[in-house]
């Protein structure tokens, strides 16, 4: 870890000197600007849920089938993702996702009924869940380049790109249509993508400790082999299921937080919104403070800090009596799951490279496959707010495998 604190500029002859740091500069600045569009395209579609929730007539369980669609499409293509990234390299997939994304998100309010809007969320979890393989696995590359724990600051990027996705949902959910809001948002994504993909496509993916083959050829393209197979594939899934504790309750709060807001407690739509909105960005102050939090306090204590912190705001969010305890309790539930997730994929991606990555990615967003139906089915039979009292439980969950994994390291030179 010592060294992992330190940056460097890469010594001629020693492994990484195929890379100039200015060109780690600028990756690491098109990576950051794709993990804010990924976040704030993410987080446009969710405060339109309740809108879109009424314009198709479905009930809470009928709309946690339909939100099943965006977790079904991005675990499918994980796998998938790891392999196209391992061909043809984590950039141009990336671009390549980030695109998909940005057209898909002008779909679901083209929908009237619950079956159809299901069908295009797997279209969109589709991109969402290879964007995010993608970008993690070109955000890995980078960090071990780097030689820093630099991955919450990515992660933060997300956040605050899903605050502002929230923030300005709110602003225009009462003046403007959903299908007009998506189209923007389907317009901004594709310039964005124009502007910062190029960034990519023209910089091979750094590969710590791996020369590059030849001479403007990607590294990317042929990485060392690295399967998953006996202790490293342990490994990868115990990190699988602390980022599947920790996603089940981000998607919760993205999918059900503002319904919460609106249905159990009359809040306003655009202080529902909100609600998203001030979990985002606790997330981004926790994720800005990450690297910091890593060196002090290591990747178990904050592992478990975390866990512990957000089994106790999801409890005080779901059960609190008014909006204002609520949100406090959202807050706090963000900073909680902040890194936590950060962590568990860096450490997958660290062990085993792009297939590390989108293994432990698609056992992580099986919290997002499990929690939309689970969630909508225990609103029906109990209630909303008992329903996301699931999330804490997950949370303390992910603290108790962070205790027990805190001897599992991984290999040296991996």
């Amino acid at each position: 870890m010592p060294l992992l604190n330190k940056p460097r500029t890469a010594v001629p002859g020693r492994p990484g000197a195929h890379i100039a740091s200015p060109s780690l500069s600028r990756l690491r600045t098109a990576l950051t600007v794709f993990f804010a569009l990924d976040g704030f395209l993410f987080a446009g579609w969710v405060v339109r849920i309740p809108a879109i929730k009424e314009q198709t007539g479905s009930s809470a369980s009928d709309l946690g089938l339909a939100l099943l669609g965006v977790s079904a499409g991005a675990v499918v293509t994980m796998t998938l993702t790891g392999r196209l990234c391992r061909r043809y390299g984590s950039h141009p997939v990336t671009v390549a996702s980030g695109a998909l994304m940005s057209l898909s998100i002008a779909l679901p309010p083209l929908t009237h009924s619950t079956l159809a809007l299901g069908l295009v969320l797997l279209v969109f979890g589709a991109a969402y869940g290879g964007v995010n393989v993608a970008m993690n696995s070109a955000a890995v590359d980078l960090v071990a380049a780097m030689r820093r724990p630099v991955m919450p600051s990515f992660h933060a990027a997300f956040s605050l790109g899903g605050m502002i996705g929230a923030g300005l949902g709110g602003l225009v959910a009462g003046g403007l249509s959903p299908t007009a809001h998506l189209i923007t948002l389907t317009a901004i994504g594709l310039l964005v993508t124009a502007a910062a993909g190029p960034v990519l496509l023209r910089h091979p993916a750094p590969v710590a400790g791996h020369a590059a083959k030849g001479p403007g050829k990607d590294p990317a393209s042929n990485p060392p082999p690295r399967r998953l197979k006996g202790r490293t594939r342990r490994i990868v899934v115990l990190f699988g299921v602390i980022a599947l504790c920790t996603a089940y309750g981000e998607g919760a709060m993205a999918e059900w937080g503002a319904l919460h807001l609106e249905q159990d407690l009359h809040a306003h739509a655009g202080i529902a919104a909100a609600g998203y909105s001030l979990f985002a960005l606790a997330m981004t102050a926790g994720r800005l403070s990450g690297t910091a939090l890593l060196e002090r306090l290591g990747q178990t204590r904050t592992l478990v800090a975390g866990g512990t912190t957000a089994a106790a705001g999801m409890l005080l969010g779901a059960l609190a009596p008014t909006v204002w305890l609520a949100l406090l309790g959202f807050a706090v539930t963000g900073l909680g799951l902040a890194n936590i997730f950060p962590v568990a994929v860096a450490r997958a991606g660290a062990l085993a490279g792009p297939g590390g990555v989108a293994a432990a990615s698609t056992v992580g967003y099986g919290g997002m496959l499990l929690g939309p139906p689970s969630i909508g089915f225990l609103a029906d039979w109990f209630s909303l707010p008992v329903a996301l009292t699931t999330v804490a439980a997950l949370a303390g969950g992910a603290a108790l495998i962070g205790y027990s994994a805190r001897k599992a390291s991984v290999p040296q030179g991996s």
